[in-house]
């Protein structure tokens, strides 16, 4: 019989790679036209481009929160937003996406090494891994549902 503690990592890696109720940011990036990445919606203060680089920078700095002692805080929300609208190229595009995806598995690496999920961060305020890998799914979550409403607005979703 499976231990608890055992299913509930399965559940936590689950949870970060897959989209269960909602789409998961593959499915909402799935043949977005590159032109679309930086435009504007009337009365929203992002892009496309804007939201998938914010996800990037936001689990890479959960991900240092959850691996670094000598962690030190951004800016809010200056250092979690991109300046520019949309990526400069397709390099910075795929980069970006190829960032996500690596620090998503480097999230489920310490989930499958068996690091301590309940214990909070000396360096932190209560935080504790469990809580940074659901910051991280609920997080990822709100910001891919921003991009679907996104694309139907710019008549590119079905």
């Amino acid at each position: 019989m499976e231990s608890s503690e055992n299913s509930l990592r399965k559940q936590l890696i689950e949870i970060l790679n897959s989209s269960n109720a909602h789409a998961d940011l593959d499915a909402a990036l799935v043949d977005l036209p590159a032109n679309l990445r930086g435009k504007t919606v009337s009365d929203l203060p992002y892009t496309i481009w804007s939201l998938v680089k914010h996800i990037e920078i936001a689990q890479a700095d959960i991900l240092d929160f959850s691996n670094n002692p000598n962690y030190k805080n951004k800016s809010w929300p200056d250092d979690y937003w991109p300046v520019s609208k949309a990526p400069r190229d397709e390099k910075e595009w795929t980069d970006c996406l190829d960032r996500i995806t690596s620090d998503r598995a480097q999230m489920i690496s310490l989930i499958e090494k068996g690091n301590e999920l309940y214990i909070p961060f000396e360096h932190g305020s209560g935080q504790n891994l469990l809580r940074e890998i659901l910051l991280i799914a609920d997080h990822n979550a709100y910001h891919i549902g921003q991009i679907v409403v996104m694309r139907r607005l710019l008549g590119d979703w079905e």
